[in-house]
């Protein structure tokens, strides 16, 4: 867990904290449990943030259950792209990115999720 190894991995230490998980932790569900607390942290001053970070939950909770879209994962790619580097501080960056990582390393899970959901709710629409 060196520097150059972790940049190269598109990842890093952030703050120096470490979460180790198992393989039976819900990855999307702890991915939205950082989102909140990101959420409850934002000072509110900055629109991206204060806005964004809602929007991550939201969307968030929404792929916990997979009572989502697919177009939905694009979406919530692009709105880290227009909160991270767009705040006076870096909790908008440290909110965007755990969100960037699932979707680069676990898109096939989110993906997984959906398909699972709406296979057993096939009336409703989405």
């Amino acid at each position: 867990m060196d520097f150059d190894s972790l940049k190269d991995a598109r990842s890093g230490l952030g703050t120096a904290a470490v979460i180790v998980m198992n393989k039976s932790t819900d990855i999307i569900d702890a991915i939205l449990r950082l989102a909140k607390f990101y959420k409850h942290e934002s000072c509110g001053q900055c629109t991206p943030c204060r806005e964004g970070t809602g929007w991550l939950v939201d969307i968030m909770t929404r792929m916990k259950y997979g009572n989502a879209d697919f177009a939905e994962i694009d979406a919530l790619e692009e709105l880290t792209r227009q909160i991270e580097g767009h705040t006076i501080c870096a909790l908008g960056d440290a909110a965007a990115w755990p969100i960037q990582g699932l979707i680069r390393h676990f898109r096939g899970t989110m993906e997984d999720r959906i398909d699972d959901y709406w296979a057993k709710h096939p009336g409703e629409q989405k």
